[in-house]
C-alpha cells in the first residue's frame, strides 16, 4: 500500500471510530455509516487531506453538517494518524493537516523500490484486454489512430503497473465492404498503370500510397494478372496490399513504441463459423427477427435508437454482425474486463454493442469503451490539413519524423480522450520550458547532471538510511517530497478511471516543483550532511520522473 492510501485508510478508520462513539454517546443518530471520501483538496491551504463524511451524515443525523462536523472533532482519535489539527470549513468539510514528518518515510520507500515505485497491486491478476487502433489496413495510419496508439499503449501500461494480467489487441479489418472496395481500387489503378483507360470507382480508396503499392506489385507481376478473371485479379492485389500495409502499420506502430500482443483477423470469425454461431444464439434467445429478408438485431430494447441488421437480404453479415462475434470471442476468451478505445463519431455503436453484450448473457458493465475525440494539427498557427507528401492527410509516420516520438506521445496523453486536442507542431519541436515535454525531460537531464557533477567530485550518492532527512525542512524540499509520494495514487486513480492525461498532469508538477527546489536550494554544498540528505531527493526525484515517464512511453533523458 502507498504511503498516502496508509495515511488515507486511518484517517477513515479514525472517523469511523469517532462516529461511533459520538453515536454510543448520543450526540449523533444514524443507522448507516455513509460512502465518504477522505481525499487531497484542490487548494493546499485547506490542509493534507479533507473529508465530506459530516455532510453526507446530515440527513440521517437531522443535523447542520457544520455541527456534525464538530462533533466529530471531539471525539477524533488522531494517534497514529500524523494528523497535527483539524478544521472544519465551508459547509461542513473537515480539512486534516498532518506532520510533514510522515514524508520522511517516503524517500527510503522510493529508493527501495526504485523501478516499481508507483506501482500497486489493485488488478489482482485480474485479465484485461486493450484493444486500440485498429485502423483498417487499407491506407496509412492518421492522426486519429496515433492519438489512439498514444492512450491506448498508455492505459496498457497503467493497468499492468497497477497489477491487472493486460493483452494488447490490434483488430485488423480485413474482411467486408471495405475490403471488396479495397479490391476495386486496386484493380483499377493495377489496369491504369497498364496503360488501359478504366474508371475508377465511387467508392473507391483515393491515397497515393495506393498507387505506389501497384507499382511494387507490377514491379514483381507485371501483367501476369492482366487475362486472369476479375475475382482472381483483385484477390492477388489485396492479399498483396494487406500484407504490405500491415507490415507498414506493424513498423510504424512499432516505431512509436508500441508492441502488440495479439493481431486478430476479422476474415477468421468467417471463416471459422463464428458470426454465423453468434447471430444463431442471439436468435434462440429471441432477439433477433427477420423483415424484408434481413435478419435484424433488437438494439431499441438496449437503448439504442434503432434496430440495427445483421445479416442482410443477399446472406451476407454486417460489420456490426462481425463486431458482435469478435467481442463475444474475446469473453471466450477469459478476459474479464474488455476495453477498446474508439473514435468520437462511434458512439453511437456503444449502446447497441453492450446491448449485445448483454443478450448474450454477458456483464455491459464488463465491456468499457472509451471515446476519443478529434485531433487538430497547427503549424505557424494555422490548422494543417493536408500532407505535404501525400497530398491528403497527415501520417502518423511524418508526424514521428517531424515531432519525434517523446513529444507525439506526450501530446497526446496531455488531454483527457474526451477532449478536443490541439496539436501545435512548432511547439512541439521548440525546445523551450513552453513546450511541456522538454520542460518535463529537461527536470530529469538537470538530475542527471547534478549527479554527474557529485560523481566527478567523487560524492556518492548516500543510501536514504545514511543521511539525516530531517534536514530537508523547507517548504520548496517538502512540496517535492509530496508530490513523489503522490505517483503511487496518481497511478492507481488514473488506472481506475483509465485517464493517462493524469500522469502526464502529475508529471508536470513534479518537474515544476523540482525546478523551484534547484533554484531555492544548493544541492552539491559545503555542508556535508544536508548535501548528503539532497542528494537523496533528488535522487528519488529522479526515480519518481522516470517511472512516470515511462508509463505514458516517453523516455527520461540524462542529457539535453
Amino acid at each position: 500500500m502507498s504511503s498516502v492510501s496508509e495515511i488515507q485508510g486511518k484517517i477513515k478508520a479514525a472517523l469511523v471510530q469517532a462516529l461511533e462513539k459520538s453515536k454510543k454517546e448520543n450526540e449523533l443518530t444514524f443507522e448507516t455509516v455513509p460512502d465518504f471520501v477522505v481525499e487531497v483538496p484542490r487548494e493546499k491551504e485547506h490542509g493534507d487531506f479533507a473529508t465530506n463524511l459530516a455532510m453526507l451524515l446530515a440527513k440521517q443525523a437531522k443535523k447542520a453538517p457544520r455541527e456534525i462536523a464538530g462533533i466529530l472533532e471531539k471525539y477524533l482519535d488522531t494517534e497514529g494518524t500524523w494528523i497535527k489539527k483539524t478544521e472544519i470549513a465551508g459547509p461542513g468539510f473537515i480539512n486534516f493537516y498532518l506532520n510533514h514528518e510522515w514524508l520522511y518515510e517516503v524517500l527510503p520507500k522510493v529508493h527501495k523500490e526504485d523501478e516499481d515505485f508507483g506501482k500497486c497491486d489493485i488488478g489482482k491478476g485480474k485479465k484485461v484486454q486493450v484493444e486500440f487502433v485498429s485502423a483498417n489496413p487499407t491506407g496509412l495510419l492518421h492522426m486519429g489512430n496515433a492519438r489512439g496508439a498514444a492512450l491506448g499503449d498508455s492505459i496498457a501500461n497503467l493497468l499492468d503497473a497497477a497489477g491487472f494480467d493486460v493483452q494488447r489487441e490490434y483488430y485488423i479489418n480485413d474482411a467486408g465492404n471495405q475490403i471488396q472496395n479495397f479490391g476495386k481500387s486496386l484493380e483499377a489503378r493495377y489496369l491504369q498503370a497498364l496503360g488501359h483507360d478504366v474508371p475508377f470507382p465511387d467508392e473507391g480508396y483515393h491515397g497515393k500510397d495506393l498507387i505506389d503499392t501497384v507499382k511494387r506489385f507490377i514491379d514483381l507481376y507485371n501483367d501476369k494478372y492482366l487475362d486472369t478473371s476479375e475475382e482472381v485479379r483483385q484477390e492477388a492485389l489485396i492479399q498483396f496490399a494487406l500484407e504490405e500495409k500491415l507490415s507498414h502499420i506493424r513498423k510504424v506502430l512499432s516505431d512509436f513504441g508500441v508492441k502488440y500482443d495479439v493481431w486478430f483477423s476479422e476474415q477468421s470469425l468467417h471463416d471459422s463459423g463464428e458470426v454465423e454461431e453468434t447471430v444463431k444464439i442471439l436468435r434462440e434467445a429471441g432477439y433477433v427477427y427477420e423483415n424484408e429478408g434481413a435478419l435484424w438485431f433488437k438494439s431499441s430494447e438496449f437503448g439504442d435508437e434503432k434496430d440495427e441488421v445483421l445479416v442482410r437480404s443477399n446472406g451476407t453479415p454486417t460489420y456490426f454482425a462481425a463486431d458482435i462475434a469478435y467481442h463475444r470471442n474475446k469473453f471466450q476468451r477469459g478476459f474479464n474486463w474488455v476495453i477498446n478505445l474508439w473514435g468520437a463519431d462511434h458512439h453511437g455503436h456503444v449502446a447497441r454493442m453492450k446491448g449485445a453484450m448483454k443478450a448474450l448473457g454477458y456483464d455491459p458493465d464488463n465491456l468499457e469503451i472509451v471515446l476519443m475525440q478529434l485531433v487538430r494539427l497547427f503549424q505557424g498557427g494555422e490548422i494543417l490539413r493536408m500532407s505535404k507528401r501525400t497530398g491528403t492527410y497527415v501520417t502518423l509516420q511524418e508526424l514521428i519524423e517531424e515531432v519525434g516520438v517523446d513529444a507525439a506521445r506526450y501530446f497526446f496523453v496531455m488531454r483527457s480522450a474526451d477532449s478536443h486536442l490541439d496539436f501545435d507542431l512548432d511547439l512541439a519541436k521548440s525546445q523551450t520550458q513552453e513546450n511541456p515535454v522538454f520542460y518535463v525531460q529537461y527536470a530529469h537531464a538537470r538530475i542527471c547532471s547534478i549527479l554527474r557533477q557529485a560523481d566527478e567530485l567523487g560524492i556518492t550518492v548516500p543510501q536514504p538510511q545514511e543521511v539525516n532527512l530531517k534536514l530537508l525542512n523547507s517548504k520548496p524540499e517538502l512540496e517535492l517530497i509530496r508530490k513523489i509520494a503522490d505517483l503511487e495514487v496518481v497511478v492507481e486513480g488514473a488506472a481506475q478511471s483509465l485517464e493517462p492525461h493524469r500522469l502526464t498532469r502529475y508529471a508536470h508538477e513534479l518537474a515544476s516543483l523540482f525546478h523551484s527546489f534547484y533554484t531555492s536550494c544548493r544541492v552539491l554544498n559545503d555542508d556535508r550532511d544536508l548535501q548528503g540528505a539532497r542528494l537523496v531527493i533528488v535522487n528519488t526525484t529522479r526515480i519518481a520522473l522516470r517511472n512516470v515517464l515511462k508509463l505514458i512511453g516517453v523516455t527520461a533523458p540524462e542529457k539535453m
